[in-house]
C-alpha cells in the first residue's frame, strides 16, 4: 500500500527508540525525509545511519522537548535543511516512576508533565507557526489509552496524556480551516524501553499478565503497529480526520 508520503518532510521527536524509531524507519521506507529528534544523541544518530544505510534520507537533531529553545532550534533546523515541514510527530515521552497518588514525588510529577505535556505544547506551537505559513500540515501527538481512561499507580502519566488529548482536540479545531490536521494516537501497552513487561513484574509480581489479560486480543502491541497507524494518519487517506484520539489498543477501550 502506498501512503503517498514520497519526499514529504517528517519530524519525529523521541525518535531514537521504541515507537519513535519504528515510525522513523517506516516513514523513511515510504520515501519521506525524516528529521530524527531525540535527547539521546548516540541512539538518534544510529537511527539516522540505519535509514541512510537502507537508502533513505534523514538528519538528526538533538532536542530536549521540555526546553523551548531546543524545540525552536529543532524546527528551525528542519526548515533550514528542507524548507518545509509536512508532518510532525510529537512522540517524545516518559512513563514516570509508578506509585499511588499520595506517594508520587512532586519533582517526579513535574518532570513527567514537563516532557509529556509541556513538551507537546512547545512542539505544536513551533510547528504550527511554520504550517500556518505553508497553509498545510499534519501533526500527530502520541498520547495513550491513559489519555482516555484512568490507570492506577500512574496519576502523573495519566494527567499528562489526558492533557495531550485535550490539546490535540483544541488545536485541531483552531486550525482545521487552514488545511492543518491534528490527531492523537492512543497506544495500548506497547513493548518498548518505556514499557518493559519484566519491569512491570518487578514492581508487582504478575502485573504484566494482568495487564495483558485486560486486552481483548490478549497481547501487547508492537511499535510497528503504532508506526503503521501513524502512516495512515499522516497520509491523504486520512484527509477528513482531525481532532481524533485514535485508540490502537486491541479492543481495550471498546
Amino acid at each position: 500500500m502506498s501512503f503517498g508520503l514520497e519526499h514529504k518532510v517528517v519530524l519525529i521527536t523521541g525518535a531514537a527508540s521504541g515507537i519513535g524509531k519504528a515510525a522513523s524507519m517506516a516513514f523513511a521506507e515510504n520515501g519521506a525525509k525524516v528529521v530524527v529528534a531525540d535527547v539521546n544523541e548516540s541512539q538518534g544518530l544510529s537511527v539516522v545511519n540505519e535509514i541512510l544505510g537502507a537508502g533513505g534520507e534523514a538528519i538528526f537533531v538533538k532536542c530536549d522537548v521540555s526546553n523551548a529553545e531546543d524545540v525552536q532550534n529543532m524546527v528551525d533546523t528542519t526548515m533550514l535543511t528542507y524548507e518545509t515541514l509536512d508532518v510532525a510527530i510529537n512522540n517524545a515521552g516518559i512513563g514516570g516512576a509508578p506509585g499511588r497518588t499520595i506517594d508520587i514525588d512532586h519533582k517526579e510529577f513535574t518532570r513527567v508533565m514537563d516532557i509529556n505535556c509541556t513538551g507537546v505544547f512547545y512542539c505544536m506551537q513551533a510547528e504550527l507557526k511554520e504550517m500556518v505559513k505553508q497553509k498545510s500540515g499534519v501533526i500527530i501527538n502520541t498520547a495513550s489509552i491513559a489519555g482516555l481512561r484512568g490507570l492506577p499507580n500512574s496519576l502523573h502519566y495519566v494527567a499528562s496524556k489526558h492533557a495531550v488529548v485535550g490539546m490535540t482536540k483544541t488545536a485541531a479545531m483552531e486550525y482545521a480551516r487552514q488545511n492543518i490536521r491534528i490527531n492523537a494516537l492512543c497506544p495500548v501497552f506497547t513493548v518498548t524501553p518505556l514499557f518493559n513487561p519484566e519491569a512491570m513484574d518487578q514492581f508487582k509480581e504478575g502485573l504484566s499478565d494482568k495487564l495483558k489479560s485486560g486486552i481483548p486480543m490478549k497481547r501487547f502491541s508492537t511499535p510497528q503497529e503504532m508506526a503503521d497507524a501513524m502512516l495512515w494518519l499522516a497520509s491523504d487517506k486520512a484527509s477528513f480526520v482531525t481532532g481524533h484520539a485514535l485508540p490502537v489498543d486491541g479492543g481495550l477501550t471498546a
